[in-house]
Protein backbone atom coordinates (compact mmCIF):
# COMPACT_ATOMS: atom_id res chain seq x y z
CA UNK A 1 0.00 0.00 0.00
CA UNK A 2 0.95 3.61 -0.49
CA UNK A 3 -0.02 6.15 2.17
CA UNK A 4 -0.09 9.73 0.92
CA UNK A 5 -0.46 12.87 3.03
CA UNK A 6 -2.02 15.48 0.78
CA UNK A 7 -2.20 19.24 1.23
CA UNK A 8 -4.24 20.98 -1.45
CA UNK A 9 -6.33 24.08 -2.08
CA UNK A 10 -10.12 24.09 -2.10
CA UNK A 11 -11.80 26.72 -4.26
CA UNK A 12 -15.12 25.91 -2.56
CA UNK A 13 -13.76 26.62 0.92
CA UNK A 14 -11.21 29.21 -0.14
CA UNK A 15 -8.50 27.66 2.00
CA UNK A 16 -5.83 24.99 2.12
CA UNK A 17 -7.07 21.52 3.13
CA UNK A 18 -5.66 18.15 4.10
CA UNK A 19 -6.50 14.54 3.41
CA UNK A 20 -4.75 11.20 3.74
CA UNK A 21 -5.11 8.66 0.95
CA UNK A 22 -4.30 4.96 0.84
CA UNK A 23 -3.68 3.52 -2.63
CA UNK A 24 -3.38 -0.18 -3.53
CA UNK A 25 0.02 -1.63 -4.33
CA UNK A 26 0.95 -5.21 -5.18
CA UNK A 27 3.89 -6.27 -2.99
CA UNK A 28 5.53 -9.59 -2.22
CA UNK A 29 8.51 -8.84 0.03
CA UNK A 30 7.00 -6.78 2.83
CA UNK A 31 7.53 -8.34 6.22
CA UNK A 32 4.25 -9.36 7.84
CA UNK A 33 1.91 -8.63 4.96
CA UNK A 34 1.54 -8.46 1.21
CA UNK A 35 -0.31 -5.87 -0.82
CA UNK A 36 -2.64 -6.31 -3.76
CA UNK A 37 -3.64 -3.99 -6.58
CA UNK A 38 -6.15 -4.94 -9.28
CA UNK A 39 -4.85 -2.08 -11.42
CA UNK A 40 -6.56 1.25 -11.86
CA UNK A 41 -9.11 2.67 -11.72
CA UNK A 42 -9.47 1.71 -8.07
CA UNK A 43 -12.67 1.18 -6.11
CA UNK A 44 -12.78 3.83 -3.41
CA UNK A 45 -13.90 4.15 0.20
CA UNK A 46 -14.37 7.66 1.58
CA UNK A 47 -13.67 7.21 5.30
CA UNK A 48 -14.96 10.05 7.49
CA UNK A 49 -13.85 11.26 10.91
CA UNK A 50 -15.86 12.28 13.97
CA UNK A 51 -16.53 15.62 15.62
CA UNK A 52 -13.29 16.06 17.57
CA UNK A 53 -10.97 14.37 15.04
CA UNK A 54 -9.27 15.06 11.72
CA UNK A 55 -8.02 13.30 8.58
CA UNK A 56 -5.24 11.46 10.47
CA UNK A 57 -7.38 9.75 13.08
CA UNK A 58 -8.16 6.48 11.28
CA UNK A 59 -4.44 5.72 10.93
CA UNK A 60 -3.67 6.82 14.50
CA UNK A 61 -6.41 4.76 16.17
CA UNK A 62 -6.80 1.75 13.84
CA UNK A 63 -4.74 -0.39 11.46
CA UNK A 64 -6.79 0.68 8.44
CA UNK A 65 -3.81 0.56 6.06
CA UNK A 66 -3.07 -3.02 7.05
CA UNK A 67 -6.74 -3.99 6.91
CA UNK A 68 -7.14 -2.90 3.28
CA UNK A 69 -3.72 -4.12 2.04
CA UNK A 70 -5.13 -7.17 0.29
CA UNK A 71 -8.38 -5.62 -0.96
CA UNK A 72 -7.27 -3.50 -3.90
CA UNK A 73 -9.26 -0.63 -2.37
CA UNK A 74 -8.32 3.05 -2.25
CA UNK A 75 -9.25 4.92 0.94
CA UNK A 76 -9.75 8.71 1.07
CA UNK A 77 -9.78 10.36 4.51
CA UNK A 78 -10.54 14.12 4.38
CA UNK A 79 -10.64 16.74 7.14
CA UNK A 80 -13.87 18.70 7.62
CA UNK A 81 -13.39 19.96 11.22
CA UNK A 82 -16.64 20.30 13.25
CA UNK A 83 -18.85 20.96 10.22
CA UNK A 84 -21.16 17.94 10.41
CA UNK A 85 -20.46 17.55 6.67
CA UNK A 86 -22.79 20.49 6.13
CA UNK A 87 -22.84 23.84 4.34
CA UNK A 88 -22.62 25.73 7.61
CA UNK A 89 -25.01 28.56 8.35
CA UNK A 90 -22.14 30.52 9.90
CA UNK A 91 -19.00 28.95 8.52
CA UNK A 92 -17.76 27.11 5.48
CA UNK A 93 -19.63 25.10 2.80
CA UNK A 94 -18.28 21.70 3.79
CA UNK A 95 -21.19 19.77 2.27
CA UNK A 96 -20.43 21.19 -1.17
CA UNK A 97 -16.75 20.51 -0.56
CA UNK A 98 -17.11 16.86 0.46
CA UNK A 99 -19.94 15.94 -1.93
CA UNK A 100 -18.82 17.78 -5.07
CA UNK A 101 -15.30 19.19 -5.00
CA UNK A 102 -13.44 16.51 -3.05
CA UNK A 103 -14.35 13.58 -5.36
CA UNK A 104 -13.40 15.64 -8.42
CA UNK A 105 -10.05 16.61 -6.86
CA UNK A 106 -9.31 13.02 -5.80
CA UNK A 107 -10.07 11.67 -9.27
CA UNK A 108 -7.86 14.34 -10.82
CA UNK A 109 -4.99 13.43 -8.49
CA UNK A 110 -5.41 9.64 -8.39
CA UNK A 111 -6.74 6.87 -10.70
CA UNK A 112 -10.01 6.30 -8.83
CA UNK A 113 -13.06 4.68 -10.35
CA UNK A 114 -16.05 6.90 -11.14
CA UNK A 115 -18.44 3.94 -11.23
CA UNK A 116 -21.34 3.90 -8.78
CA UNK A 117 -20.69 0.26 -7.93
CA UNK A 118 -17.06 1.04 -7.00
CA UNK A 119 -17.75 3.96 -4.64
CA UNK A 120 -18.41 3.61 -0.90
CA UNK A 121 -18.49 5.83 2.17
CA UNK A 122 -18.19 5.10 5.90
CA UNK A 123 -17.60 7.01 9.09
CA UNK A 124 -17.90 7.13 12.85
CA UNK A 125 -20.06 9.38 15.03
CA UNK A 126 -20.34 12.68 13.10
CA UNK A 127 -18.75 10.79 10.20
CA UNK A 128 -21.46 8.14 10.35
CA UNK A 129 -23.98 10.93 9.92
CA UNK A 130 -21.94 12.29 7.00
CA UNK A 131 -21.66 8.87 5.37
CA UNK A 132 -25.41 8.20 5.44
CA UNK A 133 -26.14 11.75 4.29
CA UNK A 134 -23.81 11.41 1.31
CA UNK A 135 -25.27 8.05 0.28
CA UNK A 136 -28.91 9.01 0.76
CA UNK A 137 -28.65 12.39 -0.93
CA UNK A 138 -26.59 10.93 -3.78
CA UNK A 139 -27.70 7.30 -4.18
CA UNK A 140 -26.63 7.42 -7.81
CA UNK A 141 -23.00 7.81 -6.68
CA UNK A 142 -22.61 5.37 -3.78
CA UNK A 143 -23.16 1.62 -3.77
CA UNK A 144 -22.85 1.32 0.01
CA UNK A 145 -22.53 3.39 3.18
CA UNK A 146 -21.63 2.46 6.75
CA UNK A 147 -22.17 4.22 10.07
CA UNK A 148 -20.37 3.28 13.29
CA UNK A 149 -21.93 4.86 16.39
CA UNK A 150 -23.39 7.49 14.11
CA UNK A 151 -25.00 10.76 15.19
CA UNK A 152 -27.96 9.78 13.04
CA UNK A 153 -30.79 11.66 14.75
CA UNK A 154 -29.54 15.24 14.68
CA UNK A 155 -32.96 16.67 15.54
CA UNK A 156 -33.09 14.64 18.74
CA UNK A 157 -29.40 15.15 19.48
CA UNK A 158 -29.61 18.91 19.47
CA UNK A 159 -32.79 18.90 21.55
CA UNK A 160 -30.98 16.75 24.14
CA UNK A 161 -27.92 19.05 24.33
CA UNK A 162 -29.17 22.61 24.68
CA UNK A 163 -25.83 23.71 26.18
CA UNK A 164 -24.34 23.39 22.68
CA UNK A 165 -27.12 25.23 20.91
CA UNK A 166 -24.85 28.01 19.68
CA UNK A 167 -22.59 25.52 17.90
CA UNK A 168 -25.56 23.68 16.40
CA UNK A 169 -26.96 26.98 15.13
CA UNK A 170 -23.63 27.92 13.58
CA UNK A 171 -23.74 24.64 11.66
CA UNK A 172 -27.43 24.24 10.80
CA UNK A 173 -28.96 27.66 11.29
CA UNK A 174 -32.57 27.68 12.52
CA UNK A 175 -32.86 24.41 14.43
CA UNK A 176 -36.63 24.64 14.24
CA UNK A 177 -36.38 24.05 10.50
CA UNK A 178 -33.98 21.10 10.73
CA UNK A 179 -36.66 18.39 10.83
CA UNK A 180 -37.67 17.45 7.29
CA UNK A 181 -34.68 19.22 5.72
CA UNK A 182 -31.85 17.80 3.62
CA UNK A 183 -29.82 17.53 6.84
CA UNK A 184 -32.38 15.24 8.54
CA UNK A 185 -31.46 11.59 7.91
CA UNK A 186 -34.94 10.37 8.84
CA UNK A 187 -36.38 12.57 6.09
CA UNK A 188 -33.67 11.46 3.65
CA UNK A 189 -34.46 7.81 4.40
CA UNK A 190 -38.11 8.41 3.51
CA UNK A 191 -37.13 10.10 0.28
CA UNK A 192 -34.70 7.31 -0.57
CA UNK A 193 -37.39 4.66 -0.01
CA UNK A 194 -39.61 6.41 -2.56
CA UNK A 195 -36.86 6.64 -5.16
CA UNK A 196 -36.85 4.56 -8.31
CA UNK A 197 -33.51 3.15 -9.34
CA UNK A 198 -30.57 1.78 -7.34
CA UNK A 199 -30.38 2.44 -3.63
CA UNK A 200 -27.20 2.13 -1.55
CA UNK A 201 -26.81 -0.73 0.87
CA UNK A 202 -26.51 0.53 4.45
CA UNK A 203 -24.49 -0.87 7.35
CA UNK A 204 -25.11 0.36 10.90
CA UNK A 205 -23.45 -0.56 14.19
CA UNK A 206 -23.63 0.98 17.65
CA UNK A 207 -22.50 -0.07 21.10
CA UNK A 208 -25.26 -0.74 23.60
CA UNK A 209 -23.52 1.44 26.21
CA UNK A 210 -23.08 4.34 23.80
CA UNK A 211 -25.10 7.48 24.59
CA UNK A 212 -26.10 7.50 20.91
CA UNK A 213 -27.52 3.98 21.13
CA UNK A 214 -31.21 5.02 21.58
CA UNK A 215 -31.07 7.29 18.54
CA UNK A 216 -29.38 4.53 16.52
CA UNK A 217 -32.23 2.18 17.42
CA UNK A 218 -34.73 4.81 16.29
CA UNK A 219 -33.01 5.16 12.93
CA UNK A 220 -32.73 1.39 12.55
CA UNK A 221 -36.45 0.91 13.12
CA UNK A 222 -37.28 3.77 10.77
CA UNK A 223 -35.06 2.46 7.95
CA UNK A 224 -36.29 -1.13 8.26
CA UNK A 225 -39.93 0.00 8.32
CA UNK A 226 -39.26 1.84 5.05
CA UNK A 227 -37.82 -1.32 3.49
CA UNK A 228 -34.29 0.00 3.04
CA UNK A 229 -31.41 -2.44 2.61
CA UNK A 230 -29.96 -2.06 6.11
CA UNK A 231 -27.54 -4.46 7.77
CA UNK A 232 -27.70 -3.70 11.50
CA UNK A 233 -25.66 -5.01 14.39
CA UNK A 234 -24.92 -3.97 17.94
CA UNK A 235 -22.91 -5.20 20.86
CA UNK A 236 -21.31 -4.26 24.17
CA UNK A 237 -19.31 -1.06 23.99
CA UNK A 238 -19.32 2.67 24.28
CA UNK A 239 -18.28 5.57 22.09
CA UNK A 240 -14.65 4.50 21.75
CA UNK A 241 -11.93 3.34 19.39
CA UNK A 242 -11.71 -0.20 20.74
CA UNK A 243 -15.15 -0.72 19.18
CA UNK A 244 -14.50 1.19 15.97
CA UNK A 245 -11.19 -0.57 15.27
CA UNK A 246 -13.00 -3.89 15.42
CA UNK A 247 -16.09 -2.77 13.54
CA UNK A 248 -14.31 -1.09 10.64
CA UNK A 249 -12.95 -4.53 9.80
CA UNK A 250 -16.53 -5.82 9.63
CA UNK A 251 -17.43 -2.90 7.37
CA UNK A 252 -14.57 -3.78 5.02
CA UNK A 253 -15.72 -7.40 4.90
CA UNK A 254 -19.27 -6.27 4.12
CA UNK A 255 -18.44 -3.88 1.27
CA UNK A 256 -19.79 -5.19 -2.06
CA UNK A 257 -16.52 -5.05 -3.97
CA UNK A 258 -17.10 -6.19 -7.54
CA UNK A 259 -13.95 -8.29 -7.80
CA UNK A 260 -14.65 -10.03 -4.51
CA UNK A 261 -18.26 -10.66 -5.58
CA UNK A 262 -17.08 -12.12 -8.89
CA UNK A 263 -14.62 -14.40 -7.09
CA UNK A 264 -17.33 -15.67 -4.76
CA UNK A 265 -19.73 -16.22 -7.65
CA UNK A 266 -17.09 -18.19 -9.53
Amino acid sequence: MALLHCNFFSDVLGLCCSMDVILPQTTRQQVGQSGYSPGPPYPTLYLLHGLSDDHTIWQRRTSIERYVAGMGLAVVMPAVHRSFYTDMANGYPYWTFVSEELPAICRAFFPLSERHEDTFVAGLSMGGYGAFKLAMRHPERFAAAASLSGALDVVGLFAERPERQREWQNVFGDLGRLRGSDNDLFHLAERLAERDGPKPALFQWCGTEDELYPSNVRFRDHALALGLDLTYSEGPGGHDWACWDEQVQNVLGWLPLRERSATRAG
